[in-house]
């Protein structure tokens, strides 16, 4: 699955950190998601699009 994670943090300004821990996770958690080397899960994937204002669709996109 790809995402716009690091797209729209970059855009915002935020580091790794700096969005993990509006998160409540670490910023490892952040470069894995980033990296697409870890799917969120669904409660996670609803905070980071609660967070960018925008709905999960619009930042995870199934690969096809």
């Amino acid at each position: 699955m790809r995402n716009d994670v690091r797209t729209l943090r970059e855009a915002a300004g935020l580091s790794q950190a700096a969005l993990g821990a509006a998160l409540g996770v670490s910023r490892q958690t952040v470069n894995s998601i980033e990296n697409g080397k870890y799917d969120p899960s669904l409660p996670l994937a609803f905070a980071i699009a609660r967070h960018f204002h925008l709905t999960i669709e619009e930042i995870f996109h199934v690969d096809d």
